[in-house]
């Protein structure tokens, strides 16, 4: 049940921000935290990977900023999150062999931090009279949340 919980966890900040998730399962799966090794998952643990998508996830951290940035209900950017979040729990899942479960579980946190990540981050901006301090706090949710997660799940 604990895992499915983390999971569920490692979803919400998924829908926060969506390489966030990935990027430290990745790094967690290369440092041997996280033995995804024989799964369909194998490649987050990859030399390359956390890399990779740590790169992508600090390119979203700036992006976030900008005021062109298409909101994160969009179709394509509310899929990326439900993809991501749903790979992140299902990695969290693979060793105790309910990466299904796990898979749901981030799918349904990534729908969760989606949108309250939008509603909660509205009300911020609203509270602040301006978006970056509510963007930075979000951006600060997601990588401790993320950290947290796999530190407990390790």
């Amino acid at each position: 049940m604990t895992l499915y919980l983390f999971a569920l966890l490692i979803g919400i900040v998924a829908g926060l921000r969506a390489l966030t998730a990935p990027a430290v399962i990745s790094w967690a799966a290369c440092c041997g935290w996280l033995h995804l090794e024989g799964s369909w998952l194998a490649f987050l643990g990859y030399a390359w990977t956390p890399w990779i998508l740590s790169v992508l996830a600090l390119g979203e951290l700036v992006t976030d900023q900008l005021p062109a940035t298409p909101s994160r209900t969009v179709p394509v950017q509310f899929g990326t999150r439900i993809v991501t979040g749903a790979a992140s729990g299902a990695a969290l899942g693979v060793p105790g062999g309910m990466w299904i479960g796990g898979l749901v579980a981030g799918a349904v946190g990534a729908a969760i931090g989606t949108l309250g990540g939008r509603a909660v981050r509205a009300k911020l901006a609203a509270a602040f009279g301006r978006d970056r301090p509510a963007a930075l706090i979000e951006d600060v949710v997601a990588i401790g949340g993320a950290l947290l997660i796999v530190m407990a799940v390790s």
